[in-house]
């Protein structure tokens, strides 16, 4: 490794490491992309002043987004509605109820109301930033800055470098596969099978990994993929056992010097697969896998909010992609992006389709254009941001 390619290493690790914690939670304004803006801005006015959640015919709408679906009537939760913290990062929808990691412990919202849960509880550490659902069993894992946590009967387990075979405390992903739990960590990534209570661990003495830092994961058809520091994708074959990377192939840390050739670059932040198509996410970038060619998309030549993606997740043929400018959706050909102004609680979707834009305000949008968690199911939206979590809903 040469010493310029080190120091972009060591530089983006930090980088990570403050926005993971919570301190790199505030965009300049001055750094936002420059949007076109709507020519009739007294149109645009008209309907903020109106009681209309939608401009023009929400049909209409529909047709130009084509399979993406895309939300309005964003309504925001802070701490003056129950949330332990404004820093929300990540948010997961369990049936009835909406579980939010923050930055000072996780809470549930239930038949309109916040429950929090910290330490006091049994958390290992308040600061939760991922959480997921065992669909057999309905246990709630959390991953903390902490350790592991399993939520289940109301109470709260925790799985620690002490006390089980956790490859780190600092818990960046946890995903569900069957009755697997898998955990990215600062340490490596973990897999715990619930039936055995066994623990493997996966790092750069075992697995093709550049170095033991992983940042997310996720699973389907007997694989696992995991995003590595550093190292690109780590594919895991759960029947075979055997590992596959993918990395971008050019070998240049700055640039993504041939198009569609791969992974765009070797610094992944999440992988989401649904609908036999991989996806992911970099902090130049994203890439799309169906099993035989890749795709890159960049905020320069998509509907994509930015290229500094802090995570993504696949439902069904869509991604939702959460920047550190705005939440992006797309299904590989048409975008839905979602941007705040800076003046005011509104914005706009931005629907893009090749050079093809077009913005619908919205009153209100998203809270803030950081977004750092994302879930959708049914007829609402979900986005964990730096300034509350917010629900947006279908526009039907």
């Amino acid at each position: 490794m040469n010493s310029k390619t080190y120091k972009y290493i060591i530089a983006f690790s930090i980088l990570a490491l403050l926005i993971v914690t919570g301190l790199l939670l505030i965009r300049n304004p001055a750094e936002t992309e420059n949007i076109p803006v709507n020519k009739n801005q007294s149109v645009i006015e008209d309907y903020r002043n109106s009681g209309d959640r939608y401009p023009g015919n929400s049909s209409q709408v529909i047709k130009e987004a084509g399979m993406v679906p895309v939300y309005g009537n964003w309504r925001t939760f802070t701490t003056k509605d129950g949330l332990p913290s404004d820093k929300a990062y990540t948010v997961r929808i369990d049936g009835d109820r909406v579980l939010v990691g923050t930055h000072d412990g996780m809470a549930v919202y239930e038949n309109e109301k916040w429950k929090t849960y910290t330490t006091k509880d049994g958390l290992a550490h308040n600061g939760v930033v991922s959480v997921d659902v065992d669909e057999l069993t309905g246990d709630v894992w959390i991953a903390t800055l902490g350790g592991l946590n399993r939520w289940s009967g109301g109470k709260f387990e925790t799985f620690n470098q002490l006390n089980s075979g956790m490859p780190n405390d600092l818990v960046y992903n946890v995903f569900c596969y069957g009755a697997h739990i898998w955990v990215a960590t600062g340490g490596g990534a973990g897999h715990y099978d619930t039936r055995t209570r066994q623990w493997e661990i996966f790092t750069e003495m075992n697995a093709p990994m550049h170095e033991p830092w992983t940042y997310a994961l996720s699973a389907g058809d007997g694989k696992v993929w995991i995003a590595a520091w550093g190292g690109g994708v780590i594919e895991y074959n759960t029947e075979t056992s055997q590992f596959r990377d993918y990395v971008d192939p050019d070998g240049f840390m700055e640039i993504d010097l041939q198009p569609d050739d791969g992974v765009i670059h070797d610094i992944t932040t999440a992988t989401a697969y649904s609908d036999s198509i991989l996806w992911v996410s970099t902090y130049f970038g994203m890439s799309r896998y169906d099993g035989k060619n890749w795709k890159g998309y960049f905020d320069h030549d998509s509907g994509l909010a930015s290229n500094f993606i802090n995570f993504i997740r696949a439902e069904g043929k869509v991604v939702f992609v959460c920047c550190d400018n705005g939440l992006s959706s797309t299904d590989g050909t048409t975008w839905v992006t979602y941007k705040k102004d800076d003046d005011s609680e509104n914005g706009k979707a931005i629907i893009t389709y090749g050079t093809e834009k077009k913005e619908i305000p919205l009153s209100p949008s998203i809270s803030h254009n950081f977004i750092i968690g994302v879930d959708a199911c049914g007829d609402f939206l979900w986005a964990a941001t730096s300034k509350g979590v917010c629900r947006g809903e279908l526009i039907k």
